[in-house]
Parts: C-alpha cells; structure tokens; sequence
C-alpha cells in the first residue's frame, strides 16, 4: 500500500497484511484498469469495457416496475414509512421470519420446485463472499484445506483463505474430457495432500460454473457426494448462479441428490449450500449471502457468527415483500432466463463470425472463450502478452484463465450480461476488429515468409543448375566465358545470419 513502509506493516496484523488476498492478480487487475479508464457511450467512447464482472443487469426494468407498483414494500416511501420504526431497530442475527422464509421460498422455486427448504436452516451473511468465508470458519481450522476442481473462481482465494488462514489444493481438470470432475482426479489430489500431512476438511464446487458457465450433471453430483461421504469430509457447493441456467440441461441442485439418497448412504450433515441473490436476482449491491446447512452445529455456530456481516434489516423487509409475491417470481424467473439465452446467443454469433471458439456453456453470465489460437506460443508467458493487449489496446477487461488456475494457456472469461445492448456491440465490433487484425497481420507473414522460401528456393535451384554448368563445362564453346556467380545472380549472396534466412 502507497505510503507504508515495512515498519509500518510491523505495526499491524498478519491477517490484514498478508499476501493471500490476491489482489495482484490479473483478475483484479483488469478491474483497476476499467476504473482508470471506464467506458462511457460518450463521454468517453473510446474507454475500457467491464468485462470482467459476472453481474446480471438485463432485468433491472422488472424489479423498476415492481417497486413502482408497491412502494409499501420500503420504509423509505411515504406508503411504507410507518413500518419504519419497527424495521429500523435492532434485529437479531436470525435474520426477520417473513426474510427467511421468502428465501427458502424462492431457493425451491428456483430449483424448480424439486426441493424444499427449511426457513430455519438459513444463515445470513454480507453476499456470497461473507457466505463462503463463514462456511469455512466454521468448518476448518488455519492450516487446514479443501479441494476445488479447476478452473474455479478468480477470488476463492480471498472469500475463503485470506483471513481463515485455510489452503486451497486444486483438483486439476482439463478440456479433453470437458473439465469434467472425475473421482480419480479427487482421489489424486486427495491421496497427495494426505502424503504431504495437509489436513483436508473438504470438497468445495460452484455449480454452475465459473468461469466454465455449465452445470454439474446428475452422476456427477452423486459422485461427489460419495467421495466426501467415503472419506468423511464436508462438501460445499456454491449454488449461487442456478438460476441463471438458460438452456439444456436443467439445473441439478446437491439438495435433489441428498433428498434421493437414504440416511444410510448419505451424511447429510456433510452438506452445505451456498447462495446469494447477487447473481440469480442481480442484487450484488444489496449484499444478500446464504449459507444453508443440513448441520444441526454448523447452524448454531454459523448464526453466531453471522452477526458480523447480517443483512440490513430495511433490505430484508423489502425482499421479503417481493420474493414473496409468486407471479412476479415466477414471471421473472422465465424472462430473466429468456434474456439470458437471447443474449448468449447473439453473443455467440458475434464471436463466430470471427472463428473464436468457446466452450459449450447453458448457465451463468459469461464465456469461457479459447483464444489459444491468437496466442505467440502456447505458454502463460503469451498468455498474459495477450491480455495486455486487449486491456491496453482493444480495451477490454477480460479476465485470463490462468487467473481462475487453469492449466491450459489461452482461455479467457469474458463477461454478458452486466451492458447494455448498445455497449455489447461496440464490445463485439472492437473483438472483430482485433482478430481480423491479427489475421490480417498473420496472412502478411506468412506470405513474406513464403515469398522468403521462394527465393531460397530459387537460389538453390540456380545453384544446383550452376553446378551441373560447371561439370558439364567440357560441353562449352572455346568462344564461351564462365562467369562468376556473383556476375549471374540478380542479388548478393545471402549470409547465414541475414533476416531472411532466419524468417525461412
């Protein structure tokens, strides 16, 4: 931090000073670089596009009309001032009845209605940051791990290690099988952890994904739970983008899978949820994180300790109202999942046009887009040579994949839904142009490093022509002279170190 010296930092805590915050990865870095130089349509056209921020603004005008309609719903209107008193005071850390029991409410509407939830088994916490790191407070101790599958979130490491004190260990997976979690690459990782005295406490995952934006199949999930309920560890699945599933398959909630199994082949105590109303609901702002727990302790302890980061009561009365009125739920569920699909689309044609590939996705509010094609060579070194690129000069924050641990250099998260559609194609236009670009500049290099061969080419079949002279020079006129090949060649010889021979 500008301003501190080392002395300084001797002053303060070891949490707030350490280094596990990851603040200084590109990830947050291409954030900083919007805030320096935002985009604006005319203010400041030619600025960086947010790219990099997973939000879900395409039905802000939804909740606009709802609140219009009922201004009773905030204490902060004329209609609904005279709740104001009973609203604006204390509230326990069990959070307002009619709060939690919308929340459980919505949780199984969102899931389809397949899976009920129990208002009193719901833990409040500021957005799913606060959420993830109160999972992990009650869970582990410092110095203690949990397994994530890869490609995971960019700023896991600060939700859930920087001031717990806890270690991620990365389950790796690649694109040959789809990122696809095996039991065989947990056991892998858990066999090595174990062999190095790393104490495991769990399992955690995001379902839907991010950065991958698919959903976890029914198998997979059966699989999981198996392997944390073989090797008696918790497994907390981050649930916060389900109702962003816009295509096939449907969401699978870990809540389903627990329900089909019997207490005999289930620890349901094991099992934690994690959710949020940031993503499916677009309310980053309101800062609405959820722990459920199916852990009779982990409640009691987790609502405890929700009293650092509770939910303001005036924004638990507001949402209450509306999470609990059914035909806007239902109605916003369909359109937002509608517009989430439209946008995928038409997002997905702008980047064929210019023969970028991306992996197959149906959830979540972005793409996990293979750019490996553009890159110098395939290593992270030109990975990050072509980030900066796009953020200094395309002027797009777009988030690398090694940013979110991924093993394979030139996948890059990029960002939908959280612009408008006017700002989506000036985002497309400025991709299409940098890619023809790079086309264009690829094509002019190779055709001077043909032209380059050709030459060479050219010289050697003169040379060996000039060699057949010379053996055949027995064949020539007494009145012939031969000449020198210096005289003969249009061009001087080309040395060994010459550019051309190096481009050929």
């Amino acid at each position: 931090m500008v301003g501190l010296s080392s002395k300084s930092y001797e002053l303060l805590s070891k949490i707030a000073t350490n280094e596990k915050h990851g603040e200084n990865s590109p990830y947050f870095d291409g954030w900083k670089a919007y805030d320096r130089d935002p985009y604006h349509p005319t203010k400041n056209p030619q600025g960086v596009i947010q790219m990099g921020l997973a939000e879900n603004q395409l039905c802000f005008d939804l909740i606009e009309e709802w609140l219009k309609k009922n201004p009773k719903a905030s204490i902060c209107t004329p209609e609904g001032l005279h709740q104001f008193r009973d609203i604006a005071n204390f509230q326990d850390y069990h959070g307002l009845p009619q709060f939690t029991s919308a929340v459980a409410k919505f949780m199984s509407k969102v899931r389809g209605g397949r899976v009920k939830f129990d208002p009193n088994r719901i833990l409040m916490s500021g957005g799913a940051t606060g959420a993830n790191e109160l999972i992990m407070f009650c869970l582990a101790d410092p110095g203690d791990a949990f397994l994530v599958p890869t490609p995971y979130y960019a700023a896991y490491p600060r939700d859930l290690c920087w001031r717990t004190g806890l270690r991620l260990i990365p389950v790796h997976c690649d694109s040959s099988n789809n990122f696809k979690i095996t039991r065989e690459a947990l056991e892998s990782s858990y066999k090595k952890a174990k062999d190095d005295n790393i104490n495991v406490k769990g399992l955690i995952i995001t379902n839907p994904s991010n950065p991958l934006g698919t959903s976890l199949d029914r198998d997979t999930l059966k699989s999981l739970v198996n392997f944390t309920n073989d090797n008696n560890i918790h497994l907390v699945c981050d649930e916060i983008y389900s109702a962003t599933v816009f295509d096939s398959p449907r969401f699978v909630s870990v809540a389903e899978i627990i329900e089909e199994m019997d207490d005999s082949s289930c620890k349901k105590e094991l099992i934690h949820i994690v959710y949020s109303l940031s993503k499916d609901m677009g309310f980053p702002g309101f800062r609405v994180g959820i722990v459920y727990s199916y852990n009779d302790i982990v409640v009691n302890c987790g609502r405890k300790m929700s009293s650092f980061g509770l939910v303001s009561s005036q924004t638990q009365h507001m949402l209450a109202a509306m999470l609990s009125d059914d035909e806007f739920v239902d109605n916003f569920l369909k359109e937002s999942s509608r517009r989430l699909a439209k946008r995928h689309e038409y997002f997905s044609k702008g980047l064929e046009e210019v023969n970028i590939k991306r992996f197959p996705s149906n959830a979540g509010l972005f793409y996990w887009m293979n750019l490996s094609s553009l890159l110098k060579e395939q290593s992270f070194e030109a990975e990050m040579a072509l980030w900066r690129v796009i953020i200094n000069e395309v002027k797009l924050n777009v988030s690398p994949g090694s940013s979110f641990n991924c093993l394979e250099p030139g996948w890059f998260r990029v960002c939908f839904a959280n612009m408008d559609d006017e700002t989506v194609e000036v985002a497309l236009n400025r991709i299409r142009a940098f890619v023809i670009g790079k086309e264009k500049t690829t094509k002019n290099n190779n055709n001077r490093a043909k032209k380059n061969n050709n030459v060479v080419e050219v010289k050697k079949r003169w040379q060996q022509n000039l060699r057949l002279s010379f053996s055949s020079s027995r064949l020539l006129d007494h009145h012939e002279t031969v000449m020198s090949p210096h005289i003969l060649s249009p061009h001087s010889p080309i040395p060994a170190s010459s550019p051309l021979v190096q481009a050929t």
